[in-house]
């Protein structure tokens, strides 16, 4: 990956709807190379979808959860049918499995507090395995990051 591809990379991240004939201007080529070039790098899985950034507040989903899970046993089984099951709800916008204190981090967006509530009790509740749950509040996002292309 050259300078140009890491430049295309940025202009997409910034605007996912920039056209070729956009990108290709403000490079200083004409849109064949730009366009072979953004094939290259979906080919290549470097660019792995275009998305759009949603305000979720304009669709009242107010609280946003970090919660720790520490499960039960460890066993590769085990952990493929929590993963398993955890894909399944749709609060969950991000799951990692951890390495440290906590098994897995959940990220979770949902409307308020009593819809939380309700996501633990009458879901999370219900997934196997699980020994422990810790949740954080977020009280202020400050920043929404894209990954640095150096």
């Amino acid at each position: 990956m050259d300078f140009i591809d890491k430049q295309i990379i940025r202009f997409l991240q910034n605007d996912a709807k920039m056209t070729i004939k956009e990108i290709a201007s403000k490079l200083n080529l004409s849109t064949t190379p730009v366009f072979e070039r953004i094939k290259k790098l979906e080919e290549n899985n470097v660019i792995t979808g275009y998305h759009a950034q949603i305000n979720k507040s304009a669709l009242n989903l107010e609280l946003t959860v970090f919660c720790a899970i520490s499960l039960k046993e460890h066993q590769y089984e085990y952990l493929m049918q929590f993963e398993k099951e955890i894909n399944q709800l749709s609060e969950v916008l991000f799951c990692y499995h951890l390495g440290g204190n906590a098994d897995y981090l959940l990220h979770i967006v949902v409307k308020n507090i009593n819809a939380y509530h309700e996501f633990i009790t009458l879901k999370l509740a219900n997934v196997q395995n699980i020994a422990t749950v810790q949740s954080s509040f977020v009280m202020k996002e400050m920043k929404q990051g894209r990954l640095s292309i150096v």
